[in-house]
């Protein structure tokens, strides 16, 4: 992590002229010797800031001035030269208040979470950056002890986990904080092995050259999760700190269904092996497993496993080996945050080859196609009666098409091969 010897933020996360057990007093009362107004720079000024705070806002009115007030009072904390850009997309009076009590505020070209915060990224000077929603959510006044937190020399991003701290009565709906956050924290995790307590907290502080290191896309608010996704996808060091929540002023701006559908859809696109691989393994296995007890007609208590069970057992595995391509195909044709890890993708990604995938599709169709012809010759002996092993035929049959299905898929992976080099 870089560190600017001018910048008032040492490597051992204290700045000058602020007390070494700096961290967000409870109080919110400065342990500096200046005010924050005095720290404070403009976009013009000569003075470079140390430190960045960006505050995405729509109609907040209500919550930007102690927002501001209360990011002014971590700045005197810190003792840093710092700007406030307020990332702006308001029909109230909110520019207006920030631009009194000293913002630099900035009119992204599109509306959306994730774009209100790269508008104000790309415009952003300060050596760390900070972020946080001017709904009054957040307290600003524990920024302190994040920044101390990203300071040190293993950590690239820092965040505040309100599952890990404390949730103010009516700040969270129950079922947000509840299942929701916990949720998708989980999601993202088991796909990204993120190690967060809280993965949609609006509270953090990243080192600028981490930031420039993050590839961020998303427009609205999968912004959030992008930038956890990419930060692991990238091995990079995320810590955390516990917050406290509180209840917002004025209207809440969240769709509740629709922004965490967002956010798992996200999720699910940008990791192909969780969403495609996993499913068609256990569909696979699953059907194979039933087709091979239907075969041999074997009973488990009072199931009995025939021709019933290995049709079922057919639809599942064609089902599971059509997911299977599907992995094949967007492992291919799609530029995931984080490629699919699962041995059998990495596998055929490293190795495919159209001969091969083409042969094998030949092989299980001429299996299956051996089979079908031995019951067509045994059905035009028998005067076309009672088709003989019809569980074996079915089996053959499921061959043949999965034989098929093979050999056209092994020629369109060598076409997104081909367009991809």
């Amino acid at each position: 992590m870089a560190t600017d010897s001018n910048s008032g933020i040492d490597g051992s996360g204290s700045a000058p002229g602020v007390d070494e057990s700096v961290g967000g007093s409870s109080d919110g009362s400065s342990r500096a010797d200046h005010s924050g107004d005095d720290l404070l720079v403009q976009r013009d000024s000569d003075q470079e800031p140390s430190l960045t705070i960006v505050m995405p806002t729509l109609n907040e009115e209500e919550g930007i001035t102690e927002c501001m007030d209360r990011a002014k009072t971590a700045i005197a904390e810190l003792g840093v030269v710092a700007e406030i850009i307020v990332s702006d997309s308001s029909t109230d009076r909110t520019p207006e208040i920030a631009r009194e009590l000293g913002a630099i505020v900035v009119e992204p070209d599109e509306g959306g979470y994730g774009n209100a915060y790269k508008y104000a990224f790309e415009r952003a000077r300060g050596e760390y950056i900070a972020i946080g929603d001017a709904d009054t959510t957040y307290d600003f006044e524990e920024l302190p002890k994040l920044v101390k937190l990203a300071n040190q020399d293993d950590v690239d991003i820092a965040m505040g986990s309100r599952l890990d701290g404390e949730i103010k009565s009516g700040a969270m709906p129950p079922l947000h904080q509840y299942v929701g956050n916990p949720l998708l924290t989980a999601f993202l995790n088991t796909f990204y092995d993120a190690g967060v307590s809280d993965a949609h907290s609006g509270l953090r502080v990243l080192d600028a050259d981490a930031l420039d290191r993050l590839d961020l896309e998303t427009t609205g608010m999968e912004f959030a999760s992008e930038m956890i996704m990419d930060a692991a996808a990238k091995d990079m060091t995320i810590a955390e700190k516990p917050i406290t929540y509180h209840e917002r002023e004025g209207e809440a701006t969240l769709d509740s269904f629709q922004d965490g559908w967002r956010h798992v859809k996200f999720m699910l696109v940008n990791a192909p092996g969780y969403l495609f691989s996993l499913p068609a393994a256990l569909l696979t296995l699953a059907g194979i497993a039933v087709m091979g007890l239907s075969l041999f007609g074997a009973q488990l208590g009072s199931l009995t496993f025939g021709l019933q069970t290995m049709i079922g057992g057919s639809l599942v595995t064609v089902v599971g080996y059509q997911i299977g391509t599907l992995a094949m195909f967007s492992s291919l044709a799609t530029d995931p945050i984080r490629e699919p890890r699962d041995p059998i993708t990495s596998r055929i990604r490293g190795n495919f080859k159209l001969e091969h995938g083409a042969s094998l599709g030949l092989l299980l169709f001429a299996a299956g196609a051996l089979v079908l012809s031995y019951g067509v010759v045994g059905w035009t002996i028998t005067g076309y009666a009672a088709v003989p092993s019809a569980t074996v035929n079915l089996l053959a049959s499921t061959v043949t098409l999965l034989g098929v299905q093979t050999v056209f898929c092994s020629f369109f992976l060598s076409m997104l091969a081909t367009a991809e080099n």
